[in-house]
C-alpha cells in the first residue's frame, strides 16, 4: 500500500496536511481490504467512499482557493481535473460490490491511490513551481 513520503510535499502546509489525510483515507480502505474478520464489508466501504467524497470536496475547495488567490494561470483546467475526479467517485456503483467485495474495493483503492499520486506529483507540483507572487 502507498504511504506518505516527503516527495509528495508541496511546501504549502495546509495542502500538504490535506494530502496526508487523503493518504490516510486510502490506507483505511486498504486496511479494510486486508481485514479478514469482516465477512460483509459493504457498510464499511460505503462509509469510506462517503468520507473520500466529502474530504475531496473540502480539499479541492482549499486548493482551488489557493490557486485563485495566487493567480495561477491554469486554475480552470486544474479545477476541471478536480471535478472529473469527483464525477468518477460519484459513479462508484456499490451494487457491483456484492459479488466480490474485496476485488471491488481493491479496484476503488487502485483508482484513488493512482489518481492522488499522479495528481500530486504531476498536476499539483505545477502550481507550486509556476505560482505567481501573491
Amino acid at each position: 500500500m502507498i504511504k506518505w513520503e516527503d516527495k509528495y510535499l508541496l511546501g504549502i502546509d495546509i495542502i500538504d496536511e490535506q494530502h496526508k489525510e487523503l493518504f490516510r483515507i486510502a490506507g483505511e480502505a486498504f486496511d479494510l481490504l486486508k481485514n479478514e474478520f469482516y465477512l460483509d464489508k459493504y457498510d464499511h466501504v460505503v462509509k469510506i467512499i462517503e468520507e473520500l467524497k466529502d474530504y475531496a470536496v473540502y480539499h479541492f475547495k482549499t486548493e482551488e482557493e489557493y490557486m485563485f488567490k495566487n493567480n495561477y494561470k491554469k486554475y480552470f483546467s486544474h479545477k476541471i481535473i478536480h471535478d472529473e475526479f469527483l464525477e468518477e467517485v460519484k459513479k462508484i456503483n456499490l451494487d457491483d460490490m456484492d459479488e466480490n467485495q474485496d476485488e471491488y474495493l481493491l479496484s476503488i483503492i487502485n483508482f484513488v491511490v493512482d489518481w492522488i499520486v499522479e495528481h500530486i506529483l504531476g498536476t499539483d507540483k505545477l502550481y507550486v513551481s509556476e505560482e505567481s507572487p501573491a
